[in-house]
């Protein structure tokens, strides 16, 4: 534990390409089971209906509405806390070395929007210009990472800092377009609940516990007030404190004094389960670490863990179990709305990103990173085509009321992303070498 030194990026990395695996394995067993004797149960037991609460204070929801508006709310969470970082010390906190991945992403997201809507101006079918706007950041990475040595570190950064601004913009687009009738009541309730964090992070406060407690509160708020709810976690991430309680100087002081006195200790006695006086210095030395650590980092590090085995999972489980017939997909690139999602995800993207980050290059505005070459930005620009779990989530909220055009844009979903990954893997393996 102490040999394996990760800075956060690295860790950051490591986290989602695991969760990319996963997330694939789970997508791929929802499939099998939707397609399977055992998809009428699977859709049965996504609707039964879970209560939490009781006497006045009840909230029921089906099982699938609870993953994805309770469950994906800690997923937004820790994208919330994701973002903050990088906006105040990470990738994006230095404007120059920030444009190009911000040009990127932008482009990513308006050329796949244009995409679909020429393709979907009128109609119900209209909607669903939000779902290919999104890069999927695990499944891109974790594809990323079956090549390996062949892929320069800086081609992990500029996607990881592409996909998190895209993940702002999807963030931006639910909550401007993608809202039901607005409770103002509520949604001032979640305002004053924001205001009371915001007092708490002015106040110094650096303990997780009371910014929870309101979080879960903000989120019923949000939930009654047609705001969708899962941007509770997004609006309470930008709240909790990224300045630790102790500056470094104060914390090598203190640690130093509490070392010294550890090791007099041991001296008298070296068993720690007789030695009630170490180990209570080594508690204090445990909680100086945590207090050195800004509370959002150690969050967003804790968070990571059940996002990337639990959370996202559990999420590909609930929502890409798609009943798909083979004999006719003919129908699926006939139909609209998944001809969209394909055309935005695949080529939007694919045009967007390396559009985008050619103009700014051979305007003088900006400057390919060290080591990639245009050759290493198209691939990047194919994995942006992966969108799997925000373009579904998004889809979800566009289409709740048709399931004709959900599952269409669903299947448009899983095939553009497919279709993104391998030619976005092939490309790359073609033109790198180890």
């Amino acid at each position: 534990a102490f040999d394996r030194v990760l800075t956060p990026l690295e860790a950051f990395i490591h986290r989602q390409t695991t969760s990319g695996i996963l997330l694939m394995l789970c997508a791929v067993i929802a499939l099998a089971i939707a397609n399977s004797p055992l998809g009428e149960g699977y859709e049965h037991i996504l609707h039964t209906d879970v209560t939490v609460g009781g006497g006045d204070l009840v909230l029921s929801m089906s099982l699938h509405h609870w993953i994805n508006d309770g469950l994906m709310a800690l997923f937004f969470l820790i994208v919330g806390l994701e973002l903050k970082r990088e906006l105040l010390v990470g990738e994006l906190a230095d404007p120059k070395q920030a444009l190009l991945p911000i040009a990127a992403a932008i482009g990513g997201m308006l050329l796949p929007a244009l995409f679909y809507f020429l393709l979907n101006q009128n109609g119900s079918e209209a909607r669903g210009w939000g779902i290919p706007m999104a890069t999927d950041i695990a499944f891109a990475l974790g594809t990323l990472a079956l090549l390996g040595k062949r892929v320069p570190p800086a081609l992990l950064t500029f996607l990881v800092a592409l996909a998190i601004v895209d993940d702002l913009g999807a963030v931006v687009v639910i909550a401007l377009f993608y809202t039901a009738d607005i409770n103002m009541l509520a949604l001032g309730t979640a305002g004053g609940i924001l205001l009371l964090l915001i007092a708490l992070n002015r106040g110094g406060i650096r303990r997780v516990m009371p910014y929870g407690f309101l979080g879960v509160l903000l989120w019923l708020a949000m939930l009654k007030s047609g705001v969708h709810a899962t941007l509770a976690g997004v609006f309470l991430a930008f709240t909790i404190p990224m300045k630790p309680k102790l500056d470094t100087p104060r914390f090598l002081a203190n640690a130093k004094g509490l070392l010294d006195e550890i090791r007099a200790a041991h001296d008298q006695e070296p068993n720690i389960i007789l030695n009630d006086r170490m180990r209570g210095r080594i508690s204090a030395l445990s909680e100086g670490v945590s207090l050195a650590q800004s509370p959002a980092q150690i969050l967003e590090h804790r968070m990571h863990i059940s996002s990337a085995y639990l959370i996202i999972p559990v999420f590909a489980l609930a929502n890409a179990g798609i009943p798909i017939d083979f004999g006719a997909m003919d129908e699926i690139f006939a139909d609209s709305v998944a001809l969209g999602v394909i055309m935005g995800l695949v080529l939007g993207k694919l045009l967007g990103i390396a559009g985008m980050v050619w103009l700014m290059v051979k305007l003088g505005w900006s400057h390919l990173p060290h080591g990639l070459g245009f050759g290493h930005i198209m691939g990047a620009a194919l994995m942006g085509g992966i969108g799997f779990t925000m373009s579904i989530f998004v889809a979800e909220l566009a289409f709740a009321n048709d399931p004709k055009d959900l599952l269409m844009a669903k299947t448009g979903v899983l095939l553009a992303s497919l279709i993104a990954g391998v030619t976005g893997f092939l490309w790359l393996r073609i033109i790198s070498s180890k």
